[in-house]
């Protein structure tokens, strides 16, 4: 096996024991980028010099016998929407496209402090709006296990780059789905936690109420692991949950012998592949097998989360990159005669279609004579969606569910932007209650590509969710990675 295809905790033991080096770690995965990024193009920068230099000064701090971090040594890669000092952070817009943040996100102030390697920063789509990665203005990234399909969005980049084996983890970001969407799709684990649980600070905020940073891996250990690296209280995010925050992870592998677990009977009745329902049954027997209580239940709100997401969504984007006007940074126009036209053609030629869509949107919902008629609306449908699930967690430790509707689609055969959106129809829910939810692969299609399944624990409980997610993990034996040679 290749360096660069190990876990997380496989490389922690070979690295303590002295069988490898860090440098020699980093090495395989940066010979990896070089060798797959002219196919998936997951990567918008790749840190060569300061990965192998962090490297080296590891292996020297290592053989001195200093004390070193629970992540030393291993590399990763952080989506390009969350800012890393010195190093270009653009949420893949073109309005960024020369940024270089004076000050790190707290997620990778906390990522160093345990002296991970960062060697790249993942494409996605623009500003996180998109299911695909294709709104990147740094072109599109394409899915490992066929590059004609998409790798899902818009943590795609983050995704495409653990499954190709490029890094042994990545952080992206989920507002709506986007980390755990790619994560089906490509055939890794994805973690969304439970709002306030990490710091958004440094985050380049989409959606300020629903955007959350997660980790994706190659297994739920490996998830568990750096999610209880970057979460806990940080007063430079009001939206921070102030508590005792557990050891993340503990208990995960005990089994799961009178769990009980709802299946919402509401995603089912959706328009679904034959095969991820197949899967999801195939899961859910496999749960009973194991000592779970497995039930089909209800959330009758379900139908109303994909509408009130987008309204809220967008109406939060709409405030959020209004900050993007050509003058203190990112792009400028250079054909321009007065500081209207200037911040007029800045933000035209700056943002892509989908980023204007939605400011767009966003600005009529909150438009006079529509705010009550829309945005109100879609605020009270998300305290209706929110008792819902609290109804049904006082019944059940878990709610189980496909991730997506079908597999990876094609490239260019979501034109239309309705098509696009209702692929999160399965993890807009989570967002809008502020919950925890994790993905993980439980088989494979006819056509080869990964099917996922959503595992879902009420806030603050990931323990619950981790526990589940683990148990099915090794029960399923998922063991497929995509052939690129």
């Amino acid at each position: 096996m290749a360096l660069n295809e190990l876990t997380i905790t496989e490389a922690v033991g070979l690295l303590e024991s002295g069988e490898i080096s860090a440098a020699e770690l980093v090495d395989d995965c940066l010979i990896r980028v070089d060798a797959v990024e002219p196919i998936v193009n997951a990567l918008v920068t790749v840190t060569y010099e300061t990965a192998a230099e962090k490297a080296k000064a590891i292996d020297s701090r290592r053989a001195k016998g200093e004390k070193l971090g629970r992540l030393a040594g291993i590399p990763g890669i952080i989506k390009d929407g969350i800012c890393t000092k010195g190093v270009l952070s653009t949420a893949s817009s073109r309005m960024l496209y020369n940024y270089k943040p004076v000050y790190n996100a707290t997620v990778v102030d906390k990522l160093e402090a345990e002296d991970f390697i960062m060697i790249g920063k993942a494409n996605m789509d623009e500003f996180a709006m998109g299911s695909s990665t294709e709104t990147s203005y740094f072109g599109k990234t394409k899915n490992p296990w066929d590059p004609a399909r998409v790798p899902g969005g818009s943590s795609g980049g983050s995704a495409a780059s653990v499954s190709a084996d490029e890094t042994l983890f990545a952080l992206g970001s989920d507002t709506g789905g986007s980390i755990r969407q790619p994560a089906a799709f490509c055939g890794v684990v994805g973690m969304k936690p439970t709002y306030g649980t990490v710091s958004r600070y440094g985050l380049m905020a989409f959606a300020s109420s629903l955007d959350q940073i997660g980790p994706v891996a190659k297994n739920v250990e490996d998830a568990a692991l750096i999610f209880d690296v970057i979460s806990g209280h940080d007063q430079k995010d009001s939206t921070s949950a102030s508590m005792e925050y557990p050891a993340y992870g503990a208990g995960m592998k005990q089994d799961i012998k009178g769990m009980r677990v709802g299946v919402p009977k509401e995603y089912l009745k959706q328009d679904i592949s034959g095969e991820v329902r197949q899967n999801l049954f195939d899961v859910m027997k496999r749960m009973e097998d194991m000592g779970a209580v497995v039930e089909e239940t209800s959330l009758p709100t379900f139908d109303y989360a994909l509408s009130a997401y987008y309204v809220i969504a967008s109406a939060e984007v709409a405030s959020n990159l209004a900050r993007f006007d050509g003058i203190r940074y990112g792009y400028r126009t250079e054909d321009y005669e007065n500081w209207k036209d200037m911040y007029k053609a800045s933000r035209s030629e700056g943002f892509g279609d989908e980023a204007k869509r939605r400011i767009m949107l966003g600005n009529y919902v909150l438009s006079s004579g529509y705010y009550d008629a829309y945005y109100l609306k879609a605020l009270k449908a998300r305290t209706l969606i929110k008792n819902d699930f609290d109804q049904l967690f006082g019944k059940y430790d878990i709610l189980l569910s496909p991730t997506t509707t079908a597999e990876a689609f094609k490239l260019g055969e979501k034109s239309r932007p309705i098509d696009m959106y209702v692929t999160d129809l399965f993890t807009v829910p989570v967002n809008i209650a502020g919950l925890t939810a994790m993905s993980i692969p439980s088989g494979l299609a006819e056509s080869g590509l990964p099917l996922s399944v959503q595992v879902i624990a009420k806030a603050f409980d990931e323990n619950t969710m981790l526990r589940a997610a683990y148990n099915l993990e090794q029960a399923l034996q998922f063991d497929a990675k995509p052939d690129l040679g």
